[in-house]
């Protein structure tokens, strides 16, 4: 059985350029990144792209603020959450009460930490303070430290509360002693934030800083020991695991700069039907170590101070950061739909479940649930412990470029997973689609009900049962309506260029013999381009054409002259995309071609289509000028001077060379200083011979390339 849910979302054509009309073409989804376009509702995404029943995402509070910026839990049970843009704390108790528990009157509430004593920490931004507040959520001021912002707070081993700082890059710690607070520097590094903080068992700090994205271990005594440098800029999160590994998340922008995540914007979710080409090569997925273009990374340092890449992202943005509890990797908060990851320590990733919010800004583990903290509104989410009974998920749209008639449908899954589809003619499903239509017949394939359309979108839905609701592939039969070939550019070459067809490319003979496509074995199906070569009276023609289908192509071509009604066809059924015509088999007149387009290749002849194009007019020419010498030549002051006089009948003459004594050719301009009409005047001068007699030819070109000429004898 099929184990990986490979959903490519780009139509499968099935047919070879021989293949009869109607066989259908083939949407199948099984690659887990076209899985990820779609829509997941309490469903996850695993590694291979197979779909499951989510953990149950609850929604257990809404702030009513625009933004959550930290979270953390007491040892009862309660969650504290601190927000933006009004500096407000609330607190969630474990059976998902909420409410307000302090209001700082500052602007955010950026970091929060829960005491020995189970007294919440909460610091504040810009301007930063560190407020103290007691169970009843009386809050005073706790430590001021003087630096504009306080990004991160941990408590340490021995009670202290450690307050990190920028623009400064500072790390200060603060001791209680009673009512009062004894602070000092601890740390005071070169970066310009300290981003995030945690403490280890062993007693030490481990910072993420910005901007140049290092993970710092401070020991007691206060000094620091890189244990990583990301090229990325900031370590927005860092987390110890269960087995002492820390986790760190870089992002490339910084927080200080970056504006707050606006509400999710809906991305393009129509797949478009194209051909499959056996010689496009797959597109290489870069590693991940390779953070050139990244926008985030999560790091996994070892106990050991080795470190490794476990995920990173060209697209996406992480905003925070949890160890999962039994060890083994983390779950990572996006900005993508407000998704949740679990990326394990071997680097293989799920989407666990979506949350719809702008962005994940926190998670934190309370007993056994997780909590999330999504922002744009800040809401707070608990996933778990167990899972939906019920989820579905919604494919892309596929664009089936024209109206097509659906097929069949089937999928490979187990358990309880149920299809739908629906049809419509707008890239967007709205009022104006079909409604969902149930897939009827076997349990695992059946025919679309949905009516005839442009685009197509199919819902799978699964519900909780014995053996466990899984879903790994879908595929869909459709036939589209044909569209008729177009000629998008047809172009003529100047005289006497003809085209001719570059040797074709050896095939293996048992390629051939084998019925199978070249193309799958790297040979282009495609012939190289001809190339220019001189020929006598050639007028030459090449045109490209496409076909919305996909279909093979082939081409008629037609020739009249432009005072004829009718055209005649010289050309029949070529597949090359360019043609010469010996022009010396023509008479001279003024000329147009028709070339058309044909499918009818691949498809039979009540369904096949065609388009055309007219060449612009052309001239056909194949006369000489002819050339006269007007008069007898003079002989005045020791200089003889001829008149010739050309006339060209089909055309007009374009250049005039004169020779004397079968000496170099020499250019001659026409009377009137332009060799441009069908009929010019000549005057050659030359100096009289001393003694016997001098010869003068003056030869004439046209713009079809003909050569006339006339001599002139001069007598002393």
């Amino acid at each position: 059985m099929i184990k990986n849910l490979c959903f490519v979302l780009a139509a499968t054509f099935l047919f070879s350029s021989v293949s009869p009309a109607n066989v259908p073409t083939l949407w199948s989804v099984n690659s887990r990144a076209d899985v990820l376009k779609g829509e997941p509702n309490g469903v996850s995404v695993g590694p291979n792209g197979e779909l499951t029943l989510a953990p149950r995402l609850t929604e257990t509070f809404s702030t009513g603020q625009p933004y959550i910026w930290s979270t953390a839990a007491d040892a009862a049970g309660n969650v504290y959450i601190g927000t933006g843009g009004e500096g407000r704390v609330f607190r969630v108790t474990p059976a998902g009460a909420g409410s307000l528990f302090a209001d700082l009157g500052e602007q955010n509430v950026t970091a929060i930490a829960i005491g020995r004593g189970s007294e919440v920490f909460a610091a504040t931004s810009p301007d930063g303070k560190v407020y103290r507040i007691n169970a009843a959520g009386n809050a005073e001021v706790f430590f001021e430290p003087n630096e504009k912002y306080i990004w991160s707070l941990a408590v340490m081993n021995d009670g202290s509360l450690a307050v990190a700082t920028g623009e400064n890059g500072k790390v200060f710690r603060v001791r209680s002693a009673g009512a009062a607070a004894a602070a000092s520097l601890f740390y005071d590094s070169s970066e310009l934030h300290i981003i995030s903080l945690a403490a280890d068992p062993q007693g030490n700090l481990i910072a993420g800083t910005d901007s140049n994205g290092l993970v710092l271990r401070i020991d007691q005594s206060g000094r620091a020991f890189a244990l990583l440098d990301s090229p990325l800029r900031e370590v927005h999160s860092v987390a110890v695991g269960r087995d002492g590994s820390i986790y760190a998340l870089a992002i490339s922008e910084s927080v200080s700069t970056a504006t707050p995540a606006a509400a999710p914007t809906p991305e393009p979710r129509t797949v478009t039907a194209e051909k499959a080409s056996p010689t496009a090569q797959p597109t290489p997925e870069k590693s991940r170590y390779d953070l050139s273009a990244a926008k985030s990374a999560v790091y996994r340092i070892a106990a050991s101070g080795a470190n490794e890449v476990i995920w990173s992202s060209g697209t996406l943005v992480g905003f925070s950061l949890l160890p999962i509890p039994g060890g083994g990797g983390v779950h990572l908060g996006t900005s993508d739909k407000g998704r949740i990851y679990t990326i394990s320590d071997s680097a293989n990733e799920q989407l666990t479940v979506q949350t719809g919010a702008g962005q994940v800004s926190t998670l934190l583990q309370a007993g056994n649930t997780v909590i999330a903290g999504g922002s744009n509104q800040g809401v707070l989410y608990r996933l778990g412990p167990d899972t939906v009974a019920q989820g579905t998920y919604e494919s892309p749209v596929l664009d089936a470029r024209s109206s097509a008639d659906w097929g069949r449908i089937w999928w490979r899954s187990e358990g309880n997973v149920t299809i739908e589809t629906r049809s419509g003619n707008t890239e967007e499903p709205g009022e104006t689609w079909t409604a969902w239509e149930p897939i009827r017949g076997e349990t695992t394939a059946g025919k679309i009900n949905s009516p005839s359309a442009r685009f197509v979108q199919w819902r799978a839905t699964l519900r909780s049962g014995t053996p466990a609701a899984a879903l790994r592939e879908v595929t869909l039969a459709f036939v589209p309506a044909n569209i008729a070939p177009e000629i998008t550019s047809l172009t003529g070459l100047p005289a006497n260029v003809g085209l001719a067809p570059n040797p074709p490319i050896q095939i293996d003979p048992n390629i051939e013999t084998s019925g199978m496509d070249p193309a799958i074995f790297g040979i282009p199906n495609q012939a190289p381009p001809p190339r220019r070569v001189y020929q006598k009276g050639a007028a030459a023609f090449q045109w490209t054409a496409e076909d919305r289908n996909g279909d093979t192509l082939v081409y008629d071509v037609y020739l009249r002259e432009v005072r004829d009604r009718d055209f005649v066809k010289i050309r029949s059924g070529i597949a090359e995309n360019f043609i010469t015509i010996d022009g010396t088999s023509l008479a001279d007149g003024r000329y147009l071609i028709k070339v058309v387009a044909r499918d009818s290749v691949q498809n039979a002849a009540a369904r096949a289509l065609s388009g055309e194009r007219l060449s612009e007019p052309f001239d056909v020419d194949n006369t000489q000028p002819r050339v006269t010498v007007t008069g007898q030549p003079t002989i005045a002051n020791g200089r003889a001077r001829v008149i010739f006089v050309a006339v060209d009948g089909a055309g007009y003459l374009v250049k005039a060379e004169a020779s004397i004594d079968g000496g170099p050719w020499m250019p001659v301009s026409a009377e009137d200083g332009l060799t441009d009409g069908p009929n010019e005047r000549f005057i050659v001068e030359t100096a009289v011979p001393a003694n016997g007699v001098s010869s003068i030819v003056l030869r004439v070109f046209d713009s079809a390339g003909n050569i006339g000429n006339a001599r002139a004898l001069i007598n002393k």
